[in-house]
């Protein structure tokens, strides 16, 4: 079994959102030899606050499209390429925001409490993201809602009550909206599962091969699923949480912090839970 190193952690946490536009390249007779994604982004402004921004994929032509005073992330572009929902930072929370493409007509759709990750369902209509409460580790305390970005009604998502026993994050739907992948603690540590949108139906979908790092003592967690586009693989992160490390313990140990740091993988594993 080995990791996917292909993909970045950075794409599955977010931070780069993937619009349905390309633009053609030019080499320098002018003549065409290929085309070039655009992606949204959260980077540093000049200020350094995080702010969105649409770029080609290779960092030409960056265009700011957010300008918050405390910042904006986790871009998701809808599976039309018409609207983009993300997380803005606010002085006693983080809010949803929609706007279109290019960062106008914005509005806020939850200006209360601690809102992440937000993603489409394939309807370009409907939105799943995270509320949480406060702490180091997000993911721990959390349950999954869903919003009709039209007329703004939103509701938690699972009903099966053996779901609401525990803590749901990081929501994903597949590309055909009958299924949902995300991070749960329902059999202790954070593991991927996948389910029917109401929770019921749930499993894990990628065992790790270890549960538990003896020489650092911590466990093997599992974070930020991200479908395929044609819904047969499903790719994640997993690793020692960054939350033993150094910057968040107060307590310096560059040895322990590479130990953790060389835990950080991308896997890939079938939708079915085959072939990791």
């Amino acid at each position: 079994m080995r990791p996917f190193y292909a993909l970045t952690i950075g794409l599955l946490a977010g931070g780069i959102a993937l619009p349905r536009l390309t633009v053609a390249q030019e080499n320098d007779e002018g003549s065409t030899r290929g085309k070039l994604r655009q992606v949204i982004v959260s980077h540093l402004d000049k200020n350094r606050v995080l702010q969105l921004y649409r770029v080609n994929e290779d960092g030409s032509d960056r265009t700011q499209l957010t300008h918050a005073k405390r910042g904006c992330r986790m871009p998701a572009c809808s599976p039309d390429g018409k609207r983009l929902v993300y997380v803005q930072k606010t002085e006693g929370g983080l809010s949803l925001w929609l706007s279109d493409l290019d960062g106008k007509n914005a509005k806020a759709l939850r200006d209360k409490g601690r809102n992440l990750v937000p993603s489409w369902m394939p309807d370009s209509k409907h939105i799943v993201w995270m509320k949480t409460q406060p702490g180091q580790d997000p993911s721990r305390d959390s349950q999954i809602h869903v919003m009709n970005t039209e007329t703004g009604q939103s509701r938690r998502l699972f009903s099966d009550p053996e779901q609401l026993k525990f803590s749901n994050s990081m929501p994903v739907v597949s590309p055909r909206g009958g299924r949902i992948a995300y991070v749960s603690n329902r059999s202790g540590n954070m593991r991927i599962w996948v389910s029917d949108l109401d929770g019921s139906n749930a499993r894990p979908i990628s065992p790790p091969d270890v549960e538990y790092h003896e020489a650092i003592k911590a466990p093997i967690e599992q974070k930020v699923p991200a479908w395929s586009p044609d819904g047969r693989w499903i790719a994640h992160w997993e690793g020692v949480e960054m939350i033993h490390m150094s910057k968040f313990t107060g307590v310096p140990n560059p040895e322990r912090d590479r130990l953790i740091s060389a835990t950080f993988h991308v896997w890939v594993v079938g939708s079915d839970g085959k072939n990791r």
